[in-house]
């Protein structure tokens, strides 16, 4: 066995590197083991190790993301170890320790790390708890998680090692140890996530706020213009058996169409087949853009219910365009530990990586991961064409912000602390009249009178009022809304008759007392405000009625659950439809089709319309041109800032104008070939010429023109060579001529050519060129000034030469 030999009294760091083991990161001398306590772990020992200790010096660092003070309970959170350059490091550990304690017990250590690249690091055999290298070798950065401990741990010392070669720098204070102390709750917010039971009594009603925060100011990095949105949100209050998803979890085929395509469909089907695990299905529509000021827009939030058995809260929203990113709330306790109900709860919410797609971008192509990976945050580390990325591995500026706030509770409340708001008293404070903060940049009327309110009994309702924007002088600064909502109820029911009760809102109705045939249910609401004249409340604070879940209750029947809740009315104004759903529990046993009706869609009446202006957003910038040379087009939009439902508009929502770039390149055109000329002899080896023309010259860098004179060799028969020495004698004289041709000076030929039975002219002089550059021709003619009695008529017949002429380039 390697290092068999070393003797168990020598050097830990010694006999570490002659065995080849790891643990020379960690101390420099070992007790021997029959002398050690019993309480004294090996992580202990790590503690206690000597090394060389550089307080105040910051060329190793330990970061947790963020650079938080305090912790979360059980959250997680990326832990870093630095080295600055050109500073490495071999080897490491890193611990967590309770504050104040000395690490013998394994309940001294506080929370647990978690492995992000095996590669680099792993858990250390002799000490669970820390976490070290895999392998020795140089380094500048290590990464790992780590999850805080449950509520009451205190305060936690994060604490690292580094060994470069063979010197160990361990620090008790400085940039190797970092205490973070327990985020102290806010009154009635949930504490431990989540509680394994819930002791709270009756049910709570809650109201989820979602704030886009995701825009081109505070994420610039390729920030989608165009296409930017959050997708609808889905979600549900549900039990502890139920997970919609989870960190480190896989997702679902729901939340895969939710996090790639921004689909709720799927979602919701699989919500409501969990059955008594749910208690309430939460939805929101999507939003085009992602960000709008608040006067612009209202942030959208649904109501949902809890109860002692469904006390989690989840949820999630695609951000679009994106591979698979996602924001959302996952298993949120609504129970408190005092058997309450938590009052209020915020979060700021970073993206998540559904684990489904490839993408490191928002505009990424589709690239299935293969296999699925699972559910991660989004880290600033990930990927360097990430819109999230940062070289020195800070946290991600959150993305959006949920805000759970309680509106209402029903039935008898267990809870041990008092809580410090009643929901009935909250729920009829007067509303604060907003200060007046229009911009003096925009011109608006007066407001309308109040419209009628939507709702006729006592039940919450709203009523609508408008004004007119009739000039905006500074289109940098946005003007606020036009539309002013304000909650009303109906006849009798007014806060200003002093002779009336105000009742709250009706709570949701109990659920059926019979899960087939007919039962009984019932539904609450209480007094807000007693008359002021001293008088008695006669209102029902309590209604109950029959109730029929499944007529027919034999085993061949089909089995449904109760009505949903009626979503909210289609329309913001005027008619507008509302439906709700139910969902088949058990199918008939015979097999045959459930024949129940499934969704209910009813008539709904909001205030009444009242034509507006086009309250429309600037212009955007204008596109790229539509072409990469010459003519084109580009365009710009602009978007509605007002419902659309609530007046017509013919204002132009696109314009395109035209666009010129620098010219297209255009290359030469050529003519097709003439016919081949004739040959230019009468006997023996010769030539012939075809010609095409320039129909457009080159422009712009296009392609030269090509050659435009082509020639071939041609033979006739043989001339005739038997004749006497006279044909000779002509030939000489044809050679001479030739000669003195070319001695003339004119370029001109001057002589008399004959031929076999007549006489010719000289050569006519050539024809100016047919162009003066890209290539042209010139012709001459030569022709019989006598003809003898013994010529045939072919042999004085007139002649044409051809020649090429200017061929350099234009």
């Amino acid at each position: 066995m390697p290092g068999a030999g070393v003797h168990r009294g020598a050097p830990l760091l010694l006999r570490c590197l002659i065995t080849g083991t790891l643990c020379y990161a960690f101390t420099f001398t070992e007790e021997p083991a029959e002398r050690a306590p019993k309480s004294d772990g090996y992580c202990s020992r790590i503690l206690r190790a000597q090394g060389t200790k550089r307080e105040g010096y910051q060329e190793f660092r330990l970061r947790v993301e963020g650079d938080p003070e305090n912790y979360q309970p059980s959250s997680t959170y990326r832990v870093t170890l630095i080295a600055s350059h050109p500073a490495y490091f071999r080897g490491f550990t890193v611990i967590a320790l309770k504050e104040g304690k000395d690490g013998d017990k394994d309940e001294d250590y506080a929370g647990n790390f978690q492995i992000i690249d095996e590669e680099d690091t792993q858990f250390m055999t002799n000490c669970p708890p820390a976490v070290t290298e895999s392998t020795p070798r140089r380094r500048t950065r290590i990464q790992v998680f780590w999850t805080a401990p449950p509520s009451g741990s205190g305060c936690v010392i994060l604490k690292a090692s580094i060994v470069q070669k063979k010197i160990i720098y361990f620090q008790d204070e400085g940039s190797l140890t970092k205490r973070m102390c327990e985020k102290e709750p806010l009154f009635g917010e949930a504490t431990d996530k989540p509680l394994l039971d819930c002791c709270a009594c009756g049910t709570a009603k809650y109201r989820v706020t979602f704030y886009g925060n995701w825009s081109e100011k505070i994420h610039p990095k390729d920030y989608p213009r165009r296409a930017n949105h959050w997708s609808a949100l889905i979600g549900a209050s549900h039990s502890r058996n139920y997970v919609l998803w989870e960190y480190g979890g896989y997702s679902s085929d729901g939340v895969k169409q939710v996090a790639e395509l921004g689909s709720p469909v799927k979602t919701e089907e699989e919500i409501r087949q969990k059955g008594d695990d749910v208690l309430t299905v939460i939805k929101m529509k999507a939003q085009w853009p992602a960000w709008q000021p608040l006067n612009v827009r209202a942030a959208p939030s649904a109501e949902f219910s809890v109860d002692r058995a469904r006390h989690l809260m989840s949820f999630l929203t695609m951000m679009g365009p994106s591979p698979d990113w996602n924001v959302g709330l996952s298993a949120e306790d609504l129970c408190t530990k005092e058997c309450g109900w938590v009052q209020k709860v915020i979060q700021d919410l970073i993206p998540w990586d559904a684990g489904t797609d490839s993408g490191v971008s928002y505009e990424s192509p589709n690239k299935a991961t293969i296999p699925q990976e699972k559910i991660r945050p989004l880290t600033s580390l990930d990927h360097p064409q990430s819109p999230f990325y940062d070289p020195e591995g800070g946290a991600i500026t959150p993305v959006a912000r949920v805000v759970v706030e309680r509106i209402a509770r029903k039935g008898e409340q267990c809870n041990i602390v008092p809580d410090n708001v009643d929901d009935i008293v909250a729920d009829i404070a007067p509303e604060e009249k907003e200060e007046d903060d229009t911009p003096e940049t925009c011109i608006y009327s007066n407001w309308s009178p109040w419209s009628a309110c939507s709702s006729a009994t006592c039940e919450k309702g709203k009523r609508m009022r408008q004004r007119m924007l009739k000039a905006q002088l500074d289109l940098s600064v946005p003007c606020p809304h036009t539309q002013d909502f304000q909650p009303c109820m109906g006849p009798g029911c007014s806060d200003e008759d002093a002779s009336t009760c105000m009742m709250s809102e009706w709570i949701t109705w109990s659920p059926c007392s019979a899960s087939c045939g007919v039962g009984m249910r019932s539904r609450e609401r209480y007094v807000k405000q007693f008359p002021e004249d001293g008088s008695i409340c006669t209102l029902p604070t309590e209604e109950t009625e029959t109730c029929t879940v499944n007529e027919e209750c034999s085993p061949n029947s089909c089995l449904v659950t109760e009505w949903g809740e009626w979503d909210p009315c289609s329309a913001t104004c005027g008619q507008g439809m509302k439906r709700r759903e139910r969902m088949v529990k058990t199918v008939p046993s015979d097999g045959s089709a459930c024949e129940a009706e499934m969704v209910k869609v009813e008539k709904c009446m909001m205030p009444e319309c009242h034509t507006i202006p086009c309250l429309l957003t600037p212009w955007s910038d204008w596109s790229d041109c539509s072409v990469t040379c010459g003519k084109g087009a580009r365009t710009r939009s602009r978007q509605f800032k007002s419902p659309l439902e609530l007046g017509e508009c013919a204002e132009d929502l696109e314009q395109v104008e035209k666009c010129m770039l620098p010219e297209c390149p255009m290359d030469c055109v050529v003519s097709e070939w003439t016919e081949w000329s004739e040959c230019n002899k009468s006997c023996g080896k010769g030539h012939m010429l075809r010609t095409r023309m320039v129909k457009m010259e080159p422009q712009f860098g296009g392609n030269p023109c090509p050659e435009t004179v082509q020639r071939k060799k041609c033979k006739l028969r043989k001339c005739n060579n038997s004749k006497s020495g006279s044909a000779n004698s002509d030939e000489r004289r044809r050679r001479k001529e030739a000669r003195e041709k070319r001695r003339n000076k004119q370029g001109r030929e001057v002589t008399v050519e004959e031929h076999a039975g007549c006489k010719m002219k000289p050569w006519s002089t050539w024809t100016e060129c047919t162009k003066l550059c890209g290539g042209g021709i010139q012709e001459r003619l030569i022709t019989a000034k006598k003809r003898f009695k013994s010529s045939q008529l072919s042999s004085c017949k007139e002649r044409k030469e051809i020649r090429a002429c200017n061929v350099h380039p234009c």
